[in-house]
């Protein structure tokens, strides 16, 4: 889940979601029990976007994020969306075609660690289990933080560790055994499904995470766990 970066090589997890994109959005329902939809929706409520704002999706995927904001935000002027990966890019805009939002949602190849945008362009920028794939995170978090118009909102949605005893070892036994073997079996690349949770015990601890944002520029940074602690919402501010 969540494409644009690159753990320790780039170009080889670009090959990676390319390779997996025809059935992301299936796979993504799937081994996530459909929660995937419940967490966007979370996350993209913490926006806020006013009436003609502007809000940037940054490693878009297949743009499921960048039609929640739409979807919340219908008065919103622009939504745009970014991603490494052409292959979801392409998929991405045929979803956005499909719906008939062009007008309202653009998308386009690039870096996160290298936004194709100005400083204080947005007001609102969100990331959806793409930091984690980065190979300079702070740098990527430093652009989200520099392309955000001053008081805009930064959202990262990203996959953690459940703590607790029970459950975090129920947790540990699906997400490191029984998702990569069915990944595998439905995308046809059971690699793409082991560098999953892999990404995931390496990725910092939430409040690590909090720390990098304060870091690069975020201040009143807060974070919530869902779904028992499987995935954290990070929020923070662009202060003039």
């Amino acid at each position: 889940m969540g494409a644009n970066g690159g753990g320790r090589d780039g170009d080889a997890i670009r090959r990676m979601f390319g390779g997996i994109a025809p059935r992301y959005d299936l796979l993504n329902r799937l081994l996530s029990l459909a929660r995937d939809r419940y967490w966007r929706r979370e996350a993209v409520a913490q926006a806020q976007l006013p009436s003609g704002g502007v809000a940037l999706d940054v490693c878009t995927g297949t743009a499921d994020m960048a039609l929640e904001l739409v979807k919340q935000f219908p008065s919103s002027r622009a939504i745009l969306g970014v991603d490494f990966c052409q292959p979801m890019i392409r998929i991405a805009a045929e979803k956005v075609a499909r719906k008939g939002l062009t007008n309202r949602i653009r998308l386009q190849v690039g870096s996160a660690e290298a936004l194709p945008f100005s400083t204080d362009t947005f007001d609102a920028v969100t990331v959806a289990f793409g930091i984690r794939n980065l190979v300079d995170r702070k740098r990527g978090l430093a652009e989200l933080c520099r392309v955000l118009h001053p008081g805009g909102v930064g959202i990262v949605l990203e996959f953690a560790t459940p703590q607790g005893l029970l459950f975090g070892w129920l947790y540990r036994l699906y997400f490191h055994r029984g998702l990569p073997w069915l990944g595998g079996l439905i995308s046809g690349d059971s690699q793409a499904y082991r560098y999953l949770p892999a990404s995931v015990s390496a990725f910092p601890a939430p409040q690590e995470l909090s720390r990098m944002m304060e870091e690069v520029g975020f201040r009143n940074v807060h974070f919530r766990t869902m779904t028992g602690g499987i995935v954290t919402l990070h929020v923070g501010k662009k202060l003039a």
